[in-house]
């Protein structure tokens, strides 16, 4: 079940996908987030780090993928965009 989060002021919805250490500290894989019209996805992941109180640290080192494509903080939302938040990796082998 995917759950539904609104931001103030509502325009389109985009769903964000969590992926390692953010899927476990969000404690789910993915929500509905409500964002204004124009958005970006920096002001996407603000709301997101407000909803979800263990995220903003991760947020702020992950990568981001808006429809599977790398995109910068600044990047413009349209309405049914996927972001999806990539944290860092780190372990294996030397």
């Amino acid at each position: 079940m995917v759950q539904r989060v609104s931001a103030i002021i509502p325009g389109m919805k985009v769903r964000i996908r969590f992926f390692a250490i953010a899927r476990e500290r969000a404690d789910r894989s993915e929500v509905l987030l409500d964002v204004p019209a124009n958005a970006s996805v920096g002001q996407a992941l603000d709301v997101v780090g407000l909803q979800f109180p263990k995220l903003p640290a991760i947020l702020r080192r992950s990568m981001i993928a808006v429809n599977r494509e790398y995109v910068e903080r600044d990047h413009r939302l349209q309405d049914n965009d996927e972001i999806a938040i990539i944290p860092p990796v780190s372990g294996g082998a030397p």
